[in-house]
């Protein structure tokens, strides 16, 4: 696959279909990040294999990397959930690129302060994964089964949450937040936030209180939250990138077991579906309005 990858690539710059190529390489210390080819004699610089966790879709709302032209991206299944939930959103035009997907078995656990390695355990995401092959691509390079995961088990670790009496639920909160220092990593490797000045930012009024307080992380957390109702795609980006451990996907499981229990909707699996917020149908339950 690594050099399938490598071929296409090389053909899409050689014959000038793409200014650019997005993904993923390896740095001199083994970490695995984004690279952006744009000599077809660099292509030997991507690779392929378990380590490539990083959601690229979250570069094409960098101004720097439109400055570069016309991209090609290398996604993965949840990847591309991010980019058809774009293209409903009108972030991005499909003729304004080229999405090379990668079917994938899963990537590894990253363990901080340790070198990167091929072997370990999968992420908890790729366990519970069901698009193994990415949708909506211009091309899919490799093979791989599209397992039926029961929604039972993608929310599972949120139900052990939810049982929880709600004092000792908001306890468990309150730790996980009480850790939060306001670096808005998370917000910065969400391919879905990309509002010019975000809510967080705002001084006038101020919406959230700026400070890392508990009350100020709160009203962060959960308004970031809210804000990706119906449209995350679980790709854990925010997680992974959080330096306090914060488990910022189980909030985010909260709103996506909402929106496929109420309005059967799982975000970025139809581009022809609209947003969930903001559309209407006859078929929508309504037995949560109160």
């Amino acid at each position: 696959m690594q050099e399938k990858l490598r071929e296409t690539a090389r053909q899409l710059l050689s014959e000038k279909k793409v200014d650019v190529v997005i993904g993923y390489g390896e740095t001199e210390t083994g970490a695995v990040g984004a690279v952006f080819i744009r000599d077809p004699n660099d292509v030997n610089q991507l690779i392929w294999d378990n380590r490539c966790r990083v959601n690229l879709t979250t570069c094409l709302k960098r101004k720097e990397v439109r400055a570069l032209g016309k991209p090609a991206v290398v996604v993965k299944g949840c990847d591309s959930r991010s980019l058809v939930t774009l293209q409903i959103e009108s972030q991005i035009k499909p003729d304004d690129l080229v999405v090379i997907g990668m079917a994938c078995e899963g990537m590894i656990q990253e363990i901080p302060g340790k070198a990167t390695s091929t072997e370990g355990e999968l992420c908890e995401k790729c366990n519970i994964c069901d698009v193994h092959v990415p949708l909506g691509c211009d091309m899919v390079i490799g093979e791989a089964a599209n397992p039926a995961v029961p929604r039972e088990e993608r929310y599972k670790m949120l139900e052990q949450i939810k049982a929880m009496p709600p004092a000792e639920r908001m306890k468990y909160w309150s730790k996980q937040f009480e850790h939060c220092f306001k670096c808005y990593a998370c917000r910065q490797s969400c391919p879905l936030c990309y509002c010019n000045v975000c809510v967080a930012d705002k001084n006038r009024p101020i919406v959230i209180e700026p400070s890392s307080s508990l009350k100020g992380n709160f009203a962060w957390q959960i308004v970031r939250a809210f804000h990706l109702a119906g449209r995350c795609s679980g790709c854990g980006e925010c997680e992974r990138a959080c330096p306090a451990g914060i488990e910022l996907s189980l909030l985010n499981q909260t709103l996506a077991k909402a929106a496929e229990e109420h309005f059967n909707f799982r975000a970025g699996f139809d581009k022809d579906a609209g947003q969930l917020i903001g559309t209407w149908s006859d078929q929508d339950q309504e037995e949560f309005i109160r």
